[in-house]
């Protein structure tokens, strides 16, 4: 289809080429909303790792960021990947690259590596164990209590999983630019209008918004307190695409998007990385078969086994 198209056309033309490829399309909560309503599913980046490997299609269209494409390839190394747009990055990956980050290693040869999944192929392939926000505190917690841990990339989720845990970390030196965006005072002068309302935290923002949060979690985590809650009124401290899901969830609810540093229209927290991925490029993805994830054995399989610690009731081995 031509850029012509309206967005209900290419919705329309989008589900015939899914059918027809065969292809399982999956989107980040924090996708634009039109990609979210043609997505088979629709979820966080534990859930989605699942999916990837859990489904029978032969092809995985990945609408959300790199590291999340190349997590589906590491899981189901026999399916074709694609993801609409490679420059769909990530600020935590990219605070972590592999060279520096194996040297970090050595210089610590005792320690439990453990990751946070918002990190390259190369990292994953480098650490003992991956983690996503929704269980980070698990894998953690299933760590011998004698033995040290270096937690990367991402330092605001290593400090709250040492203060939830009660464990000492050595923690990695990145940052999610999305959750180190929102303004304290911007929050509490929200909190000082509507001062019934509830403040949602992700666990990858500062430690002075986790402190005013009501509720501490992942996407999913908030996803659930809103949709279960009996308030009416909330503050969301993530990526505001997450606003979208929240509202087809619990239309009854209130949601005010969290206000950044930013001086815009909506003030609002957005991942410009995550936004790069357009409708009208999922269509000419799924037409293509391309951009393709590609990675080497090398990378792969000790990237699948320290993944695959996420699913401690499956089979670790890879043939």
């Amino acid at each position: 289809m031509n850029g012509t198209g309206t967005i209900a056309e290419r919705q329309e033309e989008i589900q015939k080429l899914k059918k027809e490829s065969r292809t399982l399309l999956l989107a980040h909560y924090y996708q634009r909303a039109e990609i979210q309503e043609v997505a088979d599913e629709v979820g966080d980046s534990l859930a989605l790792a699942k999916s990837a490997k859990e489904s029978e299609a032969p092809r995985i269209l990945l609408a959300g960021v790199h590291f999340m494409a190349e997590t589906a390839k590491i899981l189901a190394p026999e399916k074709e990947v694609i993801l609409p747009d490679t420059e769909a990055g990530c600020s935590l990956a990219d605070a972590c690259p592999p060279d520096p980050f194996q040297r970090f290693i050595e210089q610590h040869p005792d320690h439990e590596v453990v990751s946070y999944v918002n990190c390259s192929a190369e990292v994953k392939a480098m650490s003992d164990r991956i983690c996503t926000s929704s269980n980070a505190k698990q894998v953690i917690q299933s760590i011998p209590p004698d033995r040290p841990i270096i937690f990367a990339p991402d330092k605001n989720l290593g400090r709250y999983l040492m203060e939830v845990t009660g464990r000492e970390m050595l923690l990695w030196d990145g940052v999610c630019s999305v959750h180190e965006a929102f303004s304290m005072e911007r929050i509490m002068k929200l909190m000082g209008r509507y001062p019934g309302a509830q403040l949602l935290a992700h666990p990858e923002s500062e430690e002075a918004v986790l402190k005013l949060a009501h509720h501490i979690g992942s996407t999913s985590s908030m996803l659930r307190y809103v949709r279960e809650s009996n308030k009416k009124r909330f503050i969301v401290a993530t990526e505001w695409g997450i606003l979208h899901k929240m509202n087809k969830q619990a239309p009854d609810k209130e949601l005010i998007p969290a206000p950044s540093h930013a001086d815009n229209s909506c003030a609002c927290s957005e991942c410009a990385f995550m936004k790069v991925n357009t409708l009208e490029k999922v269509e000419q993805a799924l037409e293509e078969g391309k951009p393709r994830i590609e990675l080497s054995e090398e990378i792969r399989i000790p990237a699948y086994r320290a993944l695959m610690q996420m699913f401690p009731n499956q089979e670790k081995n890879v043939a």
